[in-house]
C-alpha cells in the first residue's frame, strides 16, 4: 500500500512528519508540494488518524495499491461548474437579475442530492427570463475563472495523448468559450434559448443531468475504442457520480460529502493538477 501526501505552498515538511506516522519503508519527495510513502503500515485506525492529521496539516492524503500512470488513461472527462472553473455559472446569472440568494439556494439543494437535478434547473432557469443575454458574456469576462491546476493539469494530459472531454449540467454558452479557450476535445452542455436577445426562461432540447453525463462519457469512450475504464472523470457535486462511478479513476474536486465518500480520489486542498502527482 502506497500513500500520497500534497498540499500548497511549503507544505513537506508537514507531509513528511505525518508521512514518519505509517512507517514507510521509503518516502520520496515526488514534486515541490507532495510526498509518496511506500511499503506503508496500514489499518483502518491508523488510516483515520493519518486522515484526520492530514486534514488538520491542510493535507490530501490519498491511499492507493501500487502505482498507476497517466499512459494507463486514454480520456480525462470534467464537470465544469465549481470542478473546471471556480464558479457556478447560473448562480452568476442569476445575480445579473438580483436572484442569486434564491437560485443559489436550489442549487446547493441539487449539488447535495437532495434535489432532482432536471427539475432544479428548469426552476433556476425560469427565474432568469427576460435577462438581456448580454449578460452571459459578462458572466464569462468578469466571473468565470479556471480552477487551481487546472490548466497545468489539462497541458500535462494533452501532451501525454489524452483525449478532453467537458461534460456539464451547465450551460453551451460557456463550455463552448472554455473548449476553444482550452484546445478540449468534446463537449456538451445544456442550451439556453434566447428570443430577441434575451433569455426566456427556458432550455433547447434535452437537459444534460446525471445520466446524459454518465452517456456521454461511455459515447466518447467507444468512439475512442476504449473501456470507461480507461477514463478519468473529475467532479464535485451529485449530479456527476453516475459518470464518476463507472470511472477508471474519479476525482472528487472539492466536492460535497457524498461524492467524496464514492471517489477514488479526493482532494479538498490541492489544485486539479494534483491528479499528477498520484500518476507517475
Amino acid at each position: 500500500m502506497n500513500l500520497v501526501l500534497q498540499g500548497e505552498g511549503d507544505c513537506l515538511d508537514r507531509a513528511e512528519r505525518i508521512a514518519a506516522l505509517t512507517a514507510p519503508t521509503s518516502t520520496t519527495r515526488i514534486s515541490a508540494n507532495a510526498v509518496r510513502c511506500e511499503g506503508i503500515a496500514f489499518s483502518p485506525a491508523l488510516r483515520q488518524t493519518i486522515e484526520v492529521a492530514a486534514h488538520a496539516a491542510q493535507l490530501d492524503a490519498t491511499y492507493m495499491m501500487g502505482r498507476r500512470r497517466l499512459d494507463e488513461f486514454r480520456l480525462v472527462a470534467m464537470d465544469m461548474d465549481s470542478t473546471l472553473i471556480t464558479i457556478e455559472c447560473i448562480d452568476e446569472i442569476a445575480d445579473m437579475q438580483g436572484l442569486k440568494p434564491q437560485v443559489a439556494a436550489i442549487t446547493e439543494a441539487a449539488m447535495q442530492g437532495e434535489l432532482d437535478f432536471a427539475e432544479s434547473l428548469r426552476r433556476r432557469v425560469a427565474l432568469l427570463e427576460g435577462l438581456d443575454a448580454g449578460a452571459l458574456q459578462r458572466v464569462y469576462d468578469e466571473r468565470v475563472r479556471l480552477s487551481p491546476g487546472a490548466e497545468r493539469m489539462l497541458r500535462a494530459v494533452q501532451a501525454a495523448g489524452l483525449k478532453t472531454l467537458l461534460v456539464s449540467g451547465g450551460f453551451t454558452y460557456f463550455t463552448d468559450r472554455l473548449k476553444t479557450r482550452l484546445g478540449l476535445d468534446y463537449t456538451q452542455a445544456n442550451q439556453l434559448e434566447i428570443v430577441d436577445g434575451k433569455l426566456t426562461g427556458k432550455l433547447v432540447g434535452g437537459i444534460v443531468d446525471a445520466a446524459a453525463k454518465r452517456a456521454a462519457v461511455e459515447h466518447v469512450c467507444a468512439g475512442l475504442g476504449i473501456t470507461p475504464a480507461e477514463a478519468i472523470v473529475m467532479g464535485d457535486g451529485a449530479n456527476d457520480l453516475e459518470m464518476m462511478g463507472i470511472a477508471g479513476l474519479s476525482v472528487a474536486f472539492r466536492a460535497k460529502p457524498v461524492v467524496r465518500e464514492q471517489a477514488t480520489v479526493a482532494f479538498n486542498f490541492v489544485g486539479l493538477d494534483g491528479i499528477l502527482n498520484l500518476l507517475g
